[in-house]
């Protein structure tokens, strides 16, 4: 007689199928979003932010009358992951689990062949995150200060962004003004604020 070995597939399939319920059980959160932290709260920071969506740069911006550096230029670039993207195309919102990184780098003028006008450099001057996340952070949204790979603690709430945001932001308190391919999907959408310039 042959004996007939057990499938084991049949088995791997239904523990696939129960890893939800056993988190749910366990109290686990399913991530949502982009962001991921670690257990007292730190945001792991996304490596591959530059592989998402790019929304704009700007060069030497300063919401003052005071310049943001004396003697020195820099560029600051923004991404947004992927999913908040695909969702704002549809919505004109940013839903929540967006994660939005503001990269500084810094600028020169003389390089290579360029004589005129200002280049990007590979100076990483610094680096935030700035994460939708109502279950976790007051008002919605949290900021973070990138330091290379290590866990970021988030900026605390009596902080001068989240006031600027909050009184300037074009789109659920972001700076989606700054943003040209975004701006014109709010105004379509009816989710465009025009911003207090003061």
């Amino acid at each position: 007689m042959i004996a007939v070995e057990e499938n084991p597939m049949p088995a791997a399939r239904s523990a696939i199928t129960m890893l939800p319920l056993a988190l749910l059980l366990m109290g686990a959160q399913a991530p949502t979003g982009a962001a991921r932290f670690t257990a007292d709260g730190a945001l792991i920071p996304p490596a591959d932010y530059r592989e998402w969506i790019y929304l704009s740069s700007g060069l030497d911006m300063s919401y003052s009358d005071a310049p943001a550096m004396v003697g020195q230029s820099m560029f600051d670039n923004v991404f947004v992951d992927p999913a908040a993207w695909r969702s704002f195309k549809q919505t004109g919102h940013w839903s929540e689990g967006t994660v939005f990184v503001l990269e500084n780098r810094g600028a020169d003028s003389r390089g290579s062949i360029n004589r005129h006008g200002q280049y990007q450099t590979e100076d990483l001057m610094g680096a935030e995150a700035h994460v939708r996340d109502s279950s976790r952070f007051k008002g919605g949204w949290g900021f973070f200060t990138l330091d290379g790979a290590g866990p970021a603690r988030m900026i605390p709430y009596g902080a001068s962004c989240y006031a600027c945001h909050l009184a300037h932001g074009a789109v659920d308190t972001t700076f989606t003004q700054f943003y040209p391919t975004a701006k014109p999907i709010a105004v379509k959408a009816g989710t465009y604020a025009e911003p207090v310039t003061r």
